[in-house]
């Protein structure tokens, strides 16, 4: 009875993060045929992107362990967090080859079981300044390096090129401080971020 009981919380818990996402309030009605399709439709949705979590966890075993790669559920979507050493040697944005074989895990993932989902490339980086490569600054090497997942995501996993897009933030949305080594490390990140369609009505 309590693990129902759990489920029935996560699932008004993750109803409420996808309505929130929207950016309206949507008010349900009991026997209202247009809310029980809105509701159906969401769980339907949530559970597409809990089998992608759970499926890419299970890919990415071994990166997980080795804390190269991170799965989590966050407001903003399903989110696959990689560390940049993992993909890229430093002040670069050319896709190590041995990183091709990780993002072939995430890119299976993308074409089968969220195929119908929009994906966000994010680059991040740390706060030190670029010093010994030609970048002008930060915003410059995490956008090249967000725009080399989602090239490769598109010609080697043949991703539909409309579902994707890319973004770099530079040292701007840090996920630790950057006054220590093992801080800086976690801010120098690429988000392959699975997007929930948040589609508004039209009244």
């Amino acid at each position: 009875m309590f693990k129902s009981f759990s489920r029935i919380l996560l699932g008004f818990f993750m109803l409420s993060l996808i309505v929130s996402l929207t950016g309206c309030t949507v008010i349900f009605q009991k026997g209202r045929r247009v809310d029980v399709e809105k509701i159906s439709k969401l769980k339907s949705e949530l559970n597409e992107l809990e089998r992608a979590k759970k499926e890419l966890e299970d890919r990415l075993k071994k990166e997980i362990d080795d804390k190269e790669v991170k799965v989590e559920m966050l407001e903003k979507g399903l989110v696959i967090t990689f560390v940049a050493e993992v993909l890229f040697d430093s002040g670069k944005a050319d896709l190590r080859k041995d990183s091709f074989q990780k993002l072939d895990k995430v890119g299976q993932v993308l074409s089968t079981t969220v195929s119908d989902l929009s994906v966000g490339v994010e680059g991040h980086t740390d706060s030190d300044p670029i010093k010994h490569s030609n970048w002008k600054s930060n915003w410059e090497l995490s956008t090249a390096r967000a725009l080399s997942v989602l090239h490769y995501l598109e010609e080697n996993q043949k991703i539909e090129p409309t579902r994707l897009a890319a973004t770099g933030y530079g040292q701007y949305r840090p996920v630790d401080a950057n006054d220590t080594k093992e801080g800086k490390q976690k801010n120098r990140r690429v988000e392959i971020i699975i997007l929930p369609k948040t589609t508004k009505e039209v009244r």
